[in-house]
């Protein structure tokens, strides 16, 4: 039997970390890429967009199966973030790759940090603010108005632009800004982030793919494999996760970042 593509190993591993952390683990995909496959940001970027999409397109089918997904509102936000991704696939180009290696280590120790305080319980849906976009009582259906739908677009278009700028999904962006702006649980507001993150993703890719910008010789089996370890990671993570989970993925993520810009400056 032939060994694995060492491009499929690390789609595995890229998969094992968002089956047990969700979304906002995908943000390792890329420097995964760098450092195992010696990409730069901008080239390996789309290609973790793609693994990261095609994971979170199956979280949120699985998602919409149970009810948890507020398609019109994973619509909206979609929308906004899909006309600002072409956007950051252009930065992205534009930006020397070591002040984008760098950009994205800063982007990685704010997610570790936030991840963190997390673990210990700092971080609350209580404690962001007020809620613009609440549901009614009766329909359970977001009762839609100006401040809601521009809030949402806003935090949409953020997502959009970093996804095409750093090729990470926007899951750490969506899921706060989803639990700061509206009434949804936990779970719901996961669910209906995977979904909007699936959409933003395939219109990153398509844009990159239509320009040339995918190494498709390791894009698919990256893709492969991270599907295939968040399929196979699904029973682990109900076992294995917790707070513990949480700080030593804010940890590993804290470290991959300060190797990001060492990478960057001594390059």
């Amino acid at each position: 039997m032939d060994a694995l593509p060492p491009a499929a190993v690390l789609g595995l591993v890229v998969g094992l970390i968002l089956a047990l952390t969700g979304a906002g683990g995908g943000i390792l995909a890329v420097p995964l890429l760098v450092f195992g496959a010696g990409m730069d940001v901008a080239k390996a970027g789309p290609i973790g967009l793609l693994a990261v999409g095609m994971a979170a397109a199956l979280g949120a089918l699985l998602g919409l199966r149970d009810g948890l997904v507020r398609y019109r509102a994973a619509l909206l936000v979609a929308a906004a973030g899909m006309l600002l991704s072409p956007a950051g696939l252009w930065a992205a180009r534009q930006v020397d790759g070591r002040w984008l290696g760098v950009l994205f280590a800063m982007t990685l120790l704010y997610v570790a940090a936030r991840t963190w305080r997390q673990a210990g319980g700092a971080v609350t849906a209580q404690a962001s603010g007020k809620r613009v976009c609440v549901r009614g009582g009766q329909t359970g259906r977001f009762v839609w108005t100006r401040p809601c739908m521009r809030a949402l677009g806003l935090s949409g278009a953020l997502a959009g632009f970093l996804s095409g700028l750093l090729g990470v999904g926007g899951g750490f962006v969506m899921v706060p800004a989803l639990q700061r702006l509206t009434d949804l649980t936990m779970k719901s507001a996961v669910a209906t982030s995977l979904a909007v993150i699936a959409v933003i993703s395939a219109a990153g890719v398509a844009t990159s793919a239509a320009q040339g910008g995918i190494d498709w010789a390791t894009a698919a089996p990256f893709a492969a494999g991270a599907l295939a370890g968040m399929l196979g990671g699904r029973s682990l993570a109900a076992r294995v996760a917790g707070p513990a989970l949480q700080r030593a993925f804010a940890l590993v993520s804290a470290l991959v970042a300060l190797g990001m810009v060492a990478k960057a400056l001594l390059s």
